[in-house]
């Protein structure tokens, strides 16, 4: 197949559920024409009181990641929540944000403006990628700031601040990628926690950035 650009809105879904339940997420979301997925491994953080924000408790959890365009992506997360409930505690939560490239059988360019308008966005994913281990430290740092959960996943580094040596061998350290769901009133508060505590304007400590949501269910 050619490659080719097109002028498309598209969206990345996120679902994170119970570990499980990712199989059962690709299956519905293939009702809606949704082909592709890609499901990975993580473990929820949540403080006592805040076990049932986002459903997020000290357990292990799956993160779907499926692609689509707007209309697609709007109407399978429509179907999502009414099949899964996650309006419901501990049922999980799912979320989009926009894609503006994605290679592969085509390229698909998004349009810059959202269709539903930066006044709508409520919710920002803050995604933070760190060395192994200092992931609970992010979350901390976070919940000082009005945090209340985040997913850790493991992952490995290569950049050029990423690399350690073992008897004399250049190796990539493990990552963790921290991802924080927070409204947008408190992201900048909680951005600078993190960054403060964990000296991020100094290399090779790790990385910040941000995005908005554009829709969620199961955000209470």
């Amino acid at each position: 197949m050619n490659d080719i650009a097109e002028e498309i809105n598209i969206e990345l879904i996120y679902v994170i559920v119970n570990h499980g339940f990712g199989s059962r997420i690709v299956k519905a979301a293939k009702r809606d024409g949704i082909k592709g997925s890609t499901i990975a491994y993580a473990r929820g953080t949540a403080h006592k009181k805040f076990l049932d924000y986002l459903g997020l408790s000290d357990i292990r959890k799956e993160i779907v990641f499926l692609l689509a365009d707007k209309e697609t992506a709007f109407r399978a997360m429509e179907d999502l929540n009414r099949d899964f409930c996650f309006d419901k505690p501990n049922h999980g939560i799912a979320f989009t944000t926009s894609v503006c490239k994605v290679s592969g059988t085509k390229n698909i360019v998004c349009n810059k403006k959202s269709e539903r308008g930066a006044e709508s966005v409520m919710f920002n994913l803050i995604t933070i990628i760190v060395d192994k281990g200092k992931g609970e430290e992010v979350v901390a740092a976070a919940e000082k700031s009005g945090s209340r959960g985040a997913t850790i996943l493991n992952a490995r580094g290569s950049g050029i601040h990423e690399t350690a040596k073992l008897f004399s061998m250049e190796i990539a350290p493990e990552k963790e990628i921290v991802l924080i769901l927070s409204e947008c009133g408190i992201t900048d508060e909680i951005v600078n926690s993190i960054s403060s505590s964990l000296k991020m304007n100094e290399p090779g400590n790790g990385i910040i950035y941000v995005q908005n949501v554009n829709t969620a269910y199961g955000v209470r």
